[in-house]
């Protein structure tokens, strides 16, 4: 029997999704544009960038980890993660901003800039998000509510990638007045007000409700206790591949759409052009994907759901590679259906990793939620980055010129790039995802242990 937990009210659920709504006005950009943003505007060779991606990888696999330590040690009257949400908000919109800045450089300064803004803004992405993640894992004892709060999330995180997917090409070419580094310059200081603001929306709303079991702090018991938790472990091999197959489709589909489709940015209706339509279009049926969540979970365990999303969009990236580039709405309409059913995977990911927290609680006695959070962020960032690299490295191995007519093996690896080697990676992150055992109905069990053992230790408290 599932213990007895007071339902999350729409206000605080939909307070901490505009969290994600504020990090992915620039994290969807830097997914979607930013190599195409230093190839084709300020100038970089793409294997210098995708060096840089993976290179400054490095900082986050010590930052990542020692902000989870840093954040589950902390205690102060907002709680442990919420005060990082207040303070890290403006840095993290001025380093966002700062990225498009495009000052006057050499191409050495170039890439030196390049190379400090992007891992400062890592640095401060890292600051305030593993604390945002670890939120989720606090902010009911319920698998069920965390479910629901993390379905608002990626409903809130991919309506901001509508918003980009939608207007950055259209406000970077009306602000820049056909000046594009300029136009995005511009978009990206309206993204960074509104990301603070957004934020700070996040941390006014929520609270943290779950609290840790008081044992005696050591770094060594916590990463001990986090290398038992064989979920976490395989949940972490699958991020890292399933966000790397995110990251190399998301990094060649500005490519696949200006060289392969043709599009020139002539507006195709109102003022979006054939790449603002096609990313509108396919990003709201995601969001729409991920509304379904909560019902297809009723049927279906959530491994074995993520499991099923995961192997239909491989199916789906066979004919994709075979439409011409003549046929753009019948691209539309693929893109469409890929992205509604792989719209609950993010969701059920994050509840997964919530799921991970009790059961490395209910293992060992110690909740490391920071730690296993901030792992799982690295994850992330990390599949990202090595997704963003491999783009770089394979527009450099083909031979791609900025800006030119592509030659037909530039044209291939391109194609390659947007459909073939993200499924490729999917598949492993699938295959991983085999090895995960804990099931919906072993964390309800663990989730009434727990329930248990919190009345029992505030029992004395209460005397």
């Amino acid at each position: 029997m599932a213990p007895t937990t007071q339902p999350l009210s729409f206000n605080e659920k939909l307070g901490y999704g505009v969290g994600d709504t504020a990090s992915n006005f620039f994290f969807q950009t830097f997914n979607i544009f930013l190599l195409y943003y230093y190839t084709d505007v300020f100038g970089l060779n793409p294997a210098a960038v995708g060096t840089m991606f993976l290179v400054t990888k490095l900082v986050d696999a010590l930052t990542d980890p020692v902000m989870g330590i840093i954040a589950d040690r902390t205690e102060t009257r907002w709680g442990k993660f919420r005060p990082y949400i207040l303070w890290g908000a403006i840095p993290y919109g001025l380093l966002g901003y700062a990225m498009f800045a495009n000052p006057d450089l050499s191409d050495t300064g170039k890439l030196v800039y390049a190379y400090t803004t992007y891992t400062l803004m890592m640095l401060a992405y890292t600051v305030i998000n593993v604390p945002y993640g670890a939120l989720m894992g606090v902010i009911s004892p319920s698998s069920d509510e965390r479910l629901k709060v993390a379905t608002y999330r990626f409903v809130c995180a991919f309506s901001a990638a509508w918003l980009i997917g939608t207007f950055v090409t259209p406000l970077k070419s009306m602000l820049g007045g056909g000046d594009e580094a300029e136009g995005f310059r511009l978009t990206m200081m309206i993204f960074s007000v509104i990301s603070i603001a957004l934020f700070w929306i996040t941390f006014a709303s929520t609270k943290e409700r779950v609290k840790p079991p008081h044992v005696k702090s050591s770094l060594k018991d916590d990463l001990l206790a986090v290398r038992a938790n064989l979920p976490w472990v395989v949940m972490l091999l699958s991020g890292t591949f399933t966000l790397a197959a995110v990251a190399v489709r998301a990094g060649g589909q500005i490519y696949f759409l200006k060289y392969y489709v043709g599009d020139d940015g002539t507006p195709l209706f109102l003022i979006f052009d054939k790449t603002a339509l096609f990313m509108s279009l396919g990003t709201f049926a995601f969001i729409a994907g991920v509304g379904t969540t909560r019902l297809l979970n009723r049927y279906f365990d959530k491994r074995t759901l993520l499991i099923l999303v995961n192997l239909a969009g491989v199916a789906l990236a066979v004919p994709f590679f075979f439409i011409p580039p003549d046929q753009y709405w019948l691209l539309v309409i693929l893109v469409c259906i890929t992205s509604f059913i792989g719209g609950p995977a993010p969701a059920l990911v994050f509840a997964m990793y919530a799921d991970c927290v009790d059961y490395g609680e209910q293992k060992t006695g110690r909740r490391t939620t920071g730690l296993i959070y901030s792992a799982g962020g690295f994850a992330a960032k990390f599949g990202l980055a090595i997704g963003a690299g491999l783009s770089g490295f394979i527009l450099a191995g083909v031979g791609f010129v900025a800006n030119a007519e592509q030659s037909e093996s530039a044209m291939l690896g391109i194609r390659l790039m947007y459909v073939v080697y993200p499924a490729i990676l999917l598949i492993l992150g699938t295959v991983a995802l085999f090895f995960y055992r804990l099931t919906d109905k072993r964390v309800l069990e663990i989730e009434t242990e727990l329930s248990e053992r919190r009345k029992i230790l505030e029992k004395p408290l209460r005397r």
